[in-house]
């Protein structure tokens, strides 16, 4: 592991804040910041790569020595090699997101750089999520809802039936914090689980599919819940659709790139799968159009961690995980290998 340089005295003041705070770089603000700025803002001197007039190599270069803190999400810029490269007295990576394919984790690695995440912050809001999209297709709820509006109910009568949730064959890909929570839950409803992981858990009793086709083939519904990785870019790609079949309904609460999202959108308009839940998607925030007119599709902009609760727990964390590094304390949320 090579070490990183020492780190050197900070630059001149920031504006409205203390050259006693220790210094945390921003290439992008996170949300987060926008709804709790002040408290962060009493506690770190952020130096903000949006609000400075150099361009960004030069911004960095300005703070190459004395940085030791990041403080990023996964909306914001990616933390590639040539950015850790431009920042050689970076020692920490705070993100406020639960992935992580915004980072180049080997490179940190490789330099000794540590990386901490929003850990179980958004688990349970995204499993919530993930249940409601189920439902949603499964009982056709934001569908009915729109031809109730449309004023369609009294003029051609009662709306399709749609189909129960429980008893489903539910298979998780990606059965890590979030995908156990979804599997909590859907247990709770009289569902069976199986999932595809990286490896199988021994401590969970669910079958485990190394394959994910023979997955999507054993399920009613596939709930994407891993991260986005080289591995898995474009996984569930029409030979998985084409498994999982034309009852089947796809939800993604994962990352957009997780489904190749052109084939999906064929599959699902010839009706080679029953349905999708989205809160993702490969290019945000463009979605594919010919998703629009379908009722059998369920669609949110990427809101599964978004509640206010997520918010107050992911400010708390992010503080704690900074707060901890700079006194030389054990981080809250570091990422291991698994």
């Amino acid at each position: 592991m090579a070490a990183r340089s020492p780190p050197q005295a900070p630059h001149g003041p920031h504006e409205n804040q203390s050259t006693d705070l220790p210094e945390v770089l921003v290439l992008k603000p996170p949300p987060v910041l926008n709804y709790f700025g002040d408290d962060f803002s009493k506690k770190f001197r952020f130096l903000k790569a949006t609000e400075s007039p150099l361009p960004i190599d030069q911004f960095l270069a300005t703070h190459a020595r004395s940085v030791r803190a990041v403080l990023c999400s996964g909306t914001g810029p990616r933390i590639n090699a040539e950015i850790l490269r431009l920042v050689p007295s970076l020692e920490l990576i705070v993100t406020t997101s639960a992935g992580l394919n915004h980072i180049d984790l080997a490179e940190c690695r490789k330099l000794g750089i540590l990386v901490a995440n929003a850990g179980d912050v958004f688990s349970e809001d995204v499993a919530d999520m993930a249940v409601g999209l189920l439902i949603d297709v499964l009982r056709k709820v934001s569908a009915a809802d729109r031809y109730v509006r449309q004023g369609l109910w009294a003029a051609k009568g009662d709306y399709p039936l749609g189909s129960k949730l429980g008893g489903k064959r539910i298979g998780i890909v990606g059965l890590g914090r979030i995908g156990s929570q979804v599997a909590k839950r859907l247990e709770a409803f009289g569902c069976s689980i199986s999932y595809n992981s990286r490896k199988r858990k021994e401590f969970v009793s669910y079958p485990f599919y190394a394959n994910v086709c023979e997955l999507a083939a054993n399920s009613d519904a596939l709930i994407i819940c891993c991260g986005l990785t080289e591995q898995t870019r474009h996984m569930i790609n029409r030979e998985v659709l084409l498994a999982l079949g034309k009852e089947g309904v796809i939800v993604n609460i994962g990352r957009g790139p997780i489904i190749h999202e052109k084939e999906m959108v064929q599959c699902l308009a010839v009706g080679e799968i029953g349905g999708a839940g989205l809160d993702v998607f490969e290019n945000e925030p463009n979605v594919p159009k010919e998703l629009f007119a379908l009722d059998n599709v369920v669609m949110a902009p990427h809101m599964a961690v978004f509640t206010p609760e997520s918010f107050q727990a992911l400010r708390d964390i992010m503080i704690e995980n900074l707060e901890a590094f700079f006194s030389n304390k054990p981080l809250l949320s570091p990422v291991m290998e698994e």
